[in-house]
């Protein structure tokens, strides 16, 4: 089995041509995503891919960092973005566990998107999250939950890792995995699910007021 990073490097091309697979969802989650952004705000964006997302965000928000674990997606969305004028917007090769690292409650938004159930620890990766967010910033999440899913897929996954074909998944429930967010100390302000009965998007706000910050 290759390393999370082969594997993305080796699809990467691929990945970038190929087009969105609910063109009506995502463009839900753009528009719910940017009804929050305002122009001050420094966003975080974890598992960027090649930065189709990051190139649509970016003009609505002050500053905009992307992240990926893929040395290949990261090249490619800088090509995409030598194409357009975005001085806000950088690119960075890290993985998720490591992104934003050095910056505990310094962001207005984090953004993970189909992301976490690629993780081997997704519950601490929220938990990290939640304290990179300052108080009052969102959380915003797509996530594939295949416990939810009935079929075949879910069965053959773990032989399609082994011989490369596919990456590692978390099989995770939606139910248990907005528990997880709120466990975290989130609030969920939406929460919906994708017509493929699998993809969970979900927009949290960590309080004003939140549990990892003294009161006065």
């Amino acid at each position: 089995m290759k390393t999370p990073a082969k594997f993305w490097d080796r699809v990467a091309k691929g990945y970038a041509r190929k087009p969105v697979d609910d063109p009506q969802a995502y463009q839900k989650k753009l528009d719910q995503t940017q009804a929050r952004f305002r122009p001050d705000m420094s966003v975080l964006e974890m598992g960027c891919g090649t930065g189709s997302t990051a190139l649509l965000h970016a003009p609505h928000v002050g500053e905009y960092l992307a992240t990926d674990i893929s040395p290949a997606m990261i090249a490619i969305a800088e090509e995409k973005a030598a194409q357009e004028n975005h001085a806000n917007l950088r690119f960075q090769v890290s993985t998720a566990e490591t992104a934003g690292h050095a910056s505990k409650a310094s962001f207005d938004a984090v953004l993970a998107l189909n992301l976490l159930h690629l993780l081997d620890d997704p519950v601490g990766e929220i938990t990290r999250i939640y304290g990179l967010i300052k108080p009052g910033g969102m959380f915003v999440s797509s996530t594939g939950c295949l416990a939810d899913m009935k079929g075949l897929l879910v069965k053959v996954l773990p032989l399609m890792t082994f011989v490369g074909l596919a990456p590692r998944v978390q099989v995770m429930s939606s139910q248990q995995y907005v528990a997880d967010i709120k466990a975290a100390g989130f609030d969920i302000e939406e929460s919906w699910v994708q017509r493929d009965g699998r993809t969970v998007f979900v927009i949290a706000r960590k309080p004003e007021l939140a549990q990892d910050e003294p009161q006065s």
